[in-house]
Order: structure tokens, then C-alpha cells, then sequence
């Protein structure tokens, strides 16, 4: 429950980040402030809102490399039980079969193919 829990915040978190690093400008943004841009109009003040965006920002990726560096210890303290079973799925239900195949010591040598090697060579073409 609590992984889960983590997970969501997790990826709040990352949109999040995708959404103010979005809504910062950019830095040719001071260029179109000379011809009615008008940056003194806005929320924060002229200088306001881009403090306010990257502080935000900051701190939104402090949080998310902290839980990936969280999540990363979690994960492989969990791996340290051994070698976990692979997951099968419909594979683990087939029968094991129980008789062991025949060895390749004791197949005859009149029932094993021949190599190309032991072929007979074939004609060069044109002679």
C-alpha cells in the first residue's frame, strides 16, 4: 500500500516538473518585452514569477530524485533474497517430463546425419 502510495507521488511529482519547467520562459522570452510584451502585468510582478517557477522547480526535483533514490534502495534491498523464479506464466502449468532423453552416446552411428564435410564434394559448375 505504502509502495503504491509512493509510486503516485512519484509521478505527480514528474508532471509536475514537466508543467513548470513549461511555464517558465524561455531565454530570448526578455526580447519581446521591448514591443508590448508587457511582463510588469503578471501575477508575481516583472521578476516574481520566474523566482517563483524555478524555486518550484528546484524543490519538485529534489523530491524526485529523492524517492527515485528511495525507490532504488527499496528495490534492491528486496533482491537480496536470492535468485528470484522467473515468471512463467502459462509455462510453469506444462507437465515436466519425467523420462530422460536418450543421450547422443548411444544413438547409432547409422541414424546420425552426415556432415558437409563428410559429403562427397560437388561438381564445379561449367566442366
Amino acid at each position: 500500500m505504502l509502495l503504491q502510495l509512493v509510486n503516485i507521488l512519484y509521478v505527480l511529482v514528474a508532471i509536475a516538473i514537466i508543467a513548470f519547467v513549461l511555464l517558465q520562459q524561455g531565454s530570448g522570452a526578455q526580447s519581446g518585452s521591448g514591443f508590448g510584451g508587457g511582463a510588469s502585468a503578471t501575477v508575481f510582478g516583472a521578476r516574481g514569477a520566474s523566482n517563483f517557477l524555478s524555486k518550484t522547480t528546484k524543490w519538485l526535483a529534489i523530491v524526485f530524485f529523492t524517492v527515485s533514490m528511495g525507490m532504488a534502495m527499496y528495490a534492491s534491498k528486496q533482491g537480496k533474497g536470492g535468485p528470484a523464479k522467473p515468471d512463467l506464466g502459462l509455462m510453469a502449468q506444462q507437465p515436466v517430463p519425467t523420462a530422460p532423453a536418450t543421450p547422443a552416446a548411444q544413438v547409432p552411428a547409422a541414424q546420425i546425419p552426415a556432415t558437409p564435410a563428410e559429403q562427397a564434394p560437388a561438381p564445379a559448375p561449367g566442366k
